[in-house]
């Protein structure tokens, strides 16, 4: 089953057990997934996917920082709930030990052991190897503490 049909069969299960919040979290995520291939006129495989819903993650994320700033306890709850939602959709994410092995064993196949001025080298090989798997504040800041 495609992630696209998943979520389809998620929908029709919460319009079923009439769960508003999952309702309308996976409509939202289902309306970006179309509105891009609308876009873009191409049809979404199950990794493009992922990344519209990580996008959405990401979206709602830096709005509950916003909101806990603000003291919006009920818009908190709420976004927390849709994150959950849609994180299952998502492949498990790397702790941060991982990450670290992951950037020091590209290092060494790039014969890169510090400096500052192999960011940039290092955050692509990395990024490039670890796209959908960890978070990229958390690439950053191994890469940061890798190099330095």
């Amino acid at each position: 089953m495609t992630l696209k049909e998943q979520l389809m069969a998620d929908f029709k299960q919460a319009m079923k057990d009439k769960d508003e919040i999952a309702k309308n979290t996976i409509n939202l995520a289902r309306a970006a997934i179309k509105q891009y291939e609308v876009d873009n006129r191409e049809e979404l495989d199950d990794q493009g996917i992922v990344s519209i819903l990580q996008k959405q993650v990401k979206m709602r994320n830096d709005a509950l920082a916003d909101f806990e700033k603000a003291g919006r306890t009920d818009l908190t709850e709420a976004y927390k709930a849709e994150i959950a939602i849609l994180e299952k959709y998502l492949p498990e994410q790397m702790d941060a030990e991982s990450v670290m092995a992951k950037v020091a064993e590209i290092a060494a196949e790039l014969g890169i052991s510090g400096g500052k001025e192999n960011m940039g080298k290092l955050m692509g090989a990395v990024m490039g190897k670890l796209k959908g798997l960890a978070d990229g504040n958390a690439v950053r800041e191994a890469v940061t503490k890798f190099l330095s």
